[in-house]
């Protein structure tokens, strides 16, 4: 995106004013909830010229989020002088899984930060808080949804009142799944999955997530997909599962649950073929690896098939453990500040 930097907003002009004459010193804090997604449907086309793969990617925002607060000192040096312009720490439902988010600049909510600051022309540092609870690196895009998160809540901590498409555009400028979080909802995305267009969706859908011990890393499913699929087909999205939601039909939509990395992600980790029996064991109406894996997604008849199929997948040792959310939910959405 060439061209120069747009000019700072009126606000942080005001802001830098103040802290030039010492007048401010107080804290600002955004808080941004942001919910994890899961892939009704992954049509993977062969590579294409770019190294990417051509997908039709099924969005499904459901409800297990992550909490990114943000947070800048107006008191404190601007990253031009001093200090680097982001710190990261994180926290967790899992240690294990928040020891393995990387707090440098490769972190996708860290790069988001510096977009909205080049955007902006904001230039006071912030610490940005990752409160996780979506899996890490378990197919469900929780590095691409604390982006998105960061994404809102730096825009409005600086004012910078970029709006929907801007973020947009930086969200698919940082990543093919970063987009998805800002809308929510259900939406089928094209492309390298950056495109989206809403998907209408009828009633509540349950689903039981099965979390697995490590993660997966995406480039290795991929790679694993072009060797054992040289052949690829370009994707088309699948009209019974676009009935399926419209119509609110959950027996039909188990049924049509499609994931092309599924058979990758189970050549580079064989155990998750006992989780996806676990779980239609205990009565799912659709098993499926969620993305590149290794969460493995159940969908259930209602919320009391869930709870069940919860318990007998955490019972079968297939799994870490297991979490219940339902869909489809909205998109990233401001829930503290001040």
């Amino acid at each position: 995106m060439g061209g120069p930097a747009p000019r700072a907003s009126v606000g942080s002009l005001v802001e830098c004013f103040l802290y030039d004459l010492g007048l401010v010193t107080a804290m600002t804090t955004v808080t941004v909830r942001v919910p994890a997604k899961v892939n009704l449907q992954l049509a993977v086309g062969p590579p294409r010229a770019d190294g990417f793969h051509g997908l039709v990617n099924v969005f499904h925002a459901v409800s297990l989020y992550d909490e990114v607060t943000v947070t800048t000192d107006l008191g404190a040096e601007p990253h031009a002088q001093r200090r680097p312009l982001v710190t990261l720490s994180v926290a967790g439902d899992s240690a294990e899984h928040a020891a393995r988010v990387p707090l440098d600049g490769s972190n996708l909510a860290a790069r988001a930060a510096h977009l909205v600051a080049r955007r902006s022309g904001a230039s006071h540092p912030v610490r940005i808080h990752l409160d996780k609870a979506i899996p890490v690196a378990g197919g469900m895009a929780g590095g691409s949804a604390d982006a998105a998160a960061a994404l809102v809540a730096c825009d409005a901590l600086w004012g910078a009142g970029l709006g929907r498409a801007a973020l947009m555009e930086l969200g698919a400028e940082l990543g093919s799944d970063v987009c998805f979080p800002l809308l929510g909802a259900t939406a089928v995305g094209t492309g390298r999955g950056e495109r989206l267009d809403p998907l209408d969706c009828r009633g509540r859908f349950h689903w039981v997530f099965a979390l697995a011990d490590g993660g997966l890393p995406t480039g290795s499913v991929f790679a694993e997909y072009d060797r054992i699929r040289p052949d690829a087909p370009d994707p088309a999205l699948d009209p019974a599962l676009v009935r399926a939601l419209a119509e609110g039909d959950a027996r039909a939509l188990g049924a049509a649950l499609g994931n092309d990395l599924e058979p990758a992600a189970l050549s580079l980790r064989p155990g998750l073929r006992h989780t996806l029996d676990a779980g239609r064991g205990a009565g799912a109406l659709g098993a499926i690896v969620s993305g590149s894996g290794p969460t493995c997604a159940f969908l259930a008849a209602d919320e009391g098939a869930a709870e069940k199929i919860a318990a007998v997948v955490a019972a079968s040792g297939a799994c870490a453990r297991t979490v219940r959310a339902h869909g489809e939910v909205p998109g990233a959405a401001i829930v503290a500040g001040h």
